[in-house]
């Protein structure tokens, strides 16, 4: 697959529609300008995208400034769009079976309902809301690994918000090979359960889907888009003078601790970014 650097990471440029066929089996992430920003700071999250086997662009803001790069990103994905894809997608194939991973209490089964009734079929065949902060409580991880592994799911949507989501299915990923395929897919849950609504169309082809969302959940969002997400763009310039540095490339070179899938011979350093898996 075609693919755009964008940071410190690629993106495929890719079609939903090739997407859809190619995608059997692996891990979906679905990067934004937020995901790109943690993306500078956080190494867990930065080694979670390094096993991902499919990132597609979730921000029209990306895709328009990749049209400056060399190679640019035709299409976005947003994984709330996607998702129904999906599902429509493997309609009659009895051979997919799902599991949602996410939301309030209660928001899960919805979603649930709400897709095994538009599908006709229990394509979804399990669903669970954990509790807030379950990720630090490893008891409530093993008790939710086996809630997956009784439900004969083996497709796992887990909706808990980056970098928590990503960062959960590299820690347990290996614990559930009957899972084929894991997307993260932040509030598509909660949008598939009706407790959230999307941008009306004509807003989400404009790119300002997240400016919607501000409106629908300032408290929330306000910093996260108009403080935190902001260096994205001096990132971005840097990148298009040849002036980015990947931050853990860096911090590898001067440590002189390169992981194991990278080149440690230090003399190499040129060509060092580019053994870097994203």
């Amino acid at each position: 697959m075609r693919k755009a650097r964008v940071l410190n990471i690629h993106i495929n440029a890719i079609s939903s529609s090739e997407l859809l066929k190619r995608m059997d089996k692996g891990v979906l992430f679905t990067p934004n300008v937020d995901h790109l920003i943690k993306l500078q700071k956080d190494e867990e999250f930065y080694n979670a995208y390094k096993q991902a086997d499919y990132i597609v662009c979730d921000s029209v803001i990306v895709q328009r400034l990749s049209k400056l790069l060399r190679k640019k990103i035709n299409e976005v994905i947003p994984g709330s769009s996607f998702f129904p894809e999906f599902y429509k997608y493997h309609k009659h194939n009895k051979d997919i079976k799902i599991f949602l991973l996410g939301a309030a209490e209660g928001v899960a089964l919805q979603a649930m309902e709400n897709i095994n009734k538009k599908v006709g079929r229990e394509i979804v065949v399990a669903a669970h809301s954990p509790s807030f902060g379950f990720e630090k409580n490893e008891k409530e991880c093993q008790e939710i690994i086996s809630l997956i592994k009784k439900s004969s799911a083996n497709v796992l949507v887990v909706g808990v918000g980056a970098p928590k989501q990503e960062k959960w299915i590299l820690k347990y990923k290996k614990v559930l090979p009957e899972i084929k395929l894991f997307m993260a897919l932040g509030a598509t849950i909660d949008f598939e359960a009706g407790i959230l609504n999307r941008a009306p169309e004509i807003i989400q082809k404009l790119g300002f889907e997240w400016l919607f969302r501000v409106y629908k959940e300032p408290k929330r969002l306000w910093k996260r888009y108009f403080v935190e997400d902001i260096p994205f763009f001096l990132h971005f310039s840097r990148q298009i003078l040849g002036a980015y540095k990947d931050p853990f490339v860096q911090k590898y070179l001067k440590e002189k601790s390169f992981p194991a899938e990278l080149d440690s011979n230090p003399t190499k350093v040129h060509t060092l970014e580019d053994k870097v898996k994203v």
